[in-house]
Formats: C-alpha cells, sequence, structure tokens
C-alpha cells in the first residue's frame, strides 16, 4: 500500500493518479480527503497528532509527505516540526519508507540564481528556517535509527487547477477577472516553475525506485531561461488578451501587508524574486532519462484546463 499524507494539496491528485501505475491500494489521509481513483481508501487524520498519524501511516510500504500547512509563519514554527517528527516515528514502526515533498526555502540567497542538490543551506526568512529543520530531522532518523527515506524537492509549482500557484494567483486569475496580473519585485529576473504533472510523475517514480533513497532529488524541471515578463507574455497569449501588468514592489507589499495577512507572509519570500532563480533538476532527468514539459506546452494546458 502507498500512502499520501496531506492528500488535499497542489500534488495530491495527479499524485494519487501516478501511484496507480505501481500499486493497486492507494490511501489518502487529510482532514477531509476526497476520492481520486474510485478506489482509494480515505483517511482522516490530524498529523500534528501522533495516534492519528500512527493509524495513518500503518500498512503502507510507501509514505508520501505532501502536506500544504497555512502560508502562516507561526503555523509553520508550531506544526511542521510536530507533524514531522509523528511521520517520521510513524514510518520507523511500520517500516515504512518515507518521500518529503519539499520546497527551496532553506536554500542560501546566493544559490538562487543555480540551485542545485547540493545549494548551500543558510536560509534568510523565518519560513526557510523552519523548512531547513525537516531535512535535518529526517536525514538524523536515515543516519541514526535506520529510516530509509528521500527528499523530492521542487521549485514553485504551476499547472492545471493548481490554485496556489503563483501563476495562476499573479497572472491567470487577474486576466480572468478582467484586471492587470502583476509580478512581484522585477520582472526582469529569471523564474523558473516546476510543472505539477512532472511533478507528481517524478515523485511517484521516486518513491517506487529503492536506490533513490537516502539522497535529495530536484524533481524535473523545464530548463527554458523565461523572465517574468515573458511568462506574462505566454499566458497573455494563450488566453487573448494583452499583456498587462505591474510590478508589486517590496515597498508596495509593505505597505499593503499591514492591512492584509497574506502579503505580510509572502514579503520575506520576495528575495526569490528580485535575482535569478534558476532550479536545475539535471541529476533527476540524466538518471531516469526523463524530459520535462516545455513552458509552452505547460502553460497551455494550465490555461485550458477544466476550472
Amino acid at each position: 500500500m502507498q500512502t499520501i499524507l496531506g492528500s488535499g494539496g497542489a500534488i495530491g491528485t495527479p499524485l494519487a493518479k501516478e501511484l496507480k501505475f505501481f500499486s493497486d491500494h492507494i490511501r489518502l489521509v487529510a482532514r477531509n480527503p476526497v476520492q481520486v481513483n474510485g478506489d482509494d481508501e480515505l483517511v482522516i487524520a490530524d498529523l500534528t497528532n501522533y495516534q492519528q498519524t500512527d493509524l495513518a501511516v500503518a500498512g503502507s510500504s510507501v509514505v508520501y509527505l505532501t502536506v500544504g500547512l497555512p502560508y502562516d509563519i507561526k503555523t509553520w514554527q508550531n506544526s511542521w516540526p510536530l507533524v514531522m517528527s509523528n511521520v517520521i516515528e510513524a514510518c520507523l514502526k511500520h517500516s515504512a519508507r518515507l518521500v518529503f515533498l519539499d520546497n527551496v526555502y532553506m536554500y542560501a540567497e546566493s544559490e538562487i540564481p543555480h540551485m542545485t542538490e547540493k545549494s548551500r543551506i543558510n536560509p534568510s526568512s523565518k519560513k526557510g528556517k523552519v523548512r531547513a529543520t525537516l531535512p535535518e530531522m529526517i536525514f538524523a532518523a536515515v543516519k541514526d535509527r535506520g529510516l530509509e527515506a528521500l527528499i523530492a524537492r521542487s521549485a514553485d509549482f504551476y499547472g492545471p487547477s493548481v490554485k496556489s500557484s503563483p501563476l495562476a494567483i499573479m497572472v491567470i486569475d487577474e486576466y480572468r477577472k478582467g484586471n492587470k496580473a502583476f509580478w512581484q519585485a522585477d520582472v526582469s529576473k529569471l523564474h523558473a516553475f516546476t510543472y505539477i504533472p512532472d511533478a507528481a510523475k517524478a515523485t511517484a517514480l521516486l518513491g517506487n525506485t529503492p536506490d533513490a533513497f537516502g539522497e535529495i532529488w530536484h524533481l524535473p524541471t523545464s530548463s527554458e531561461k523565461l523572465n517574468g515578463k515573458e511568462f506574462i507574455e505566454k499566458i497573455a497569449f494563450e488566453m487573448n488578451v494583452k499583456p498587462r501588468y505591474y510590478i508589486l514592489t517590496k515597498l508596495m507589499m509593505r505597505v499593503i501587508g499591514i492591512f492584509v495577512p497574506i502579503v505580510k507572509e509572502i514579503r520575506e519570500m520576495a528575495y526569490q524574486y528580485d535575482r535569478d532563480y534558476v532550479f536545475d533538476s539535471s541529476k533527476f532527468e540524466e538518471r531516469f532519462s526523463y524530459k520535462p514539459v516545455s513552458y509552452d506546452e505547460g502553460i497551455k494546458n494550465t490555461v485550458h484546463a477544466q476550472p
């Protein structure tokens, strides 16, 4: 049995579909799990509760931790270490392999222009500091307690039905409302985005490749070099609208953040938009002979997907 903890997140549905190629028994775990394949086992659980986590993991051969906590620093500080501790303990108890879906928040600012699996860990943000503790917990358990685990790390997501994608929030949704798009900090800087169907296929493949464990893997992401303006123009073309946009500057975020909590939360991550952001997934691509979807195809599929 293969289990997704946090199946309601952005990758949950496509990952559940991909896992059917490897297992007939898929368990989806969330506060409000929803059927994907028609025969999934649904389990309601709060991963901050060890007993519920233990029951959710019991009987699993591979566990995928893909939970997305509310984008709030206090929630992250209070809940992420507890969730990770509970999942590690449950995986050890039930001899389950762990696949953790991670992001790039822990990398040093100087690494953002070319991120690899060996990039230096030195987060400048509060959220990055929380995220940096999680791989430490995993690999300490690998080294000292025999946990089998790997980290699947992704750039910013985008893709069909991914509502939390920066491309959806900043561009697609705004154009659908007849508004101008916006971009953070500097529209001339390069930015990489991981296409969610690619991420799901790769995560399922990693979880079912025994010799992939014990390592960090960047999920397949197009190596095309596009800046914010070019992303906006490609999306506008697919939506048949004029590529109108404005820049959400750090000063604007500071002012708006006084009244809009989510803007306050994203402001500390604006450094990822004021410089080139290049995500290198060549390790995965070479190991698995995998070619990521191009931005043209990914944007077309995303824009024209059913809401």
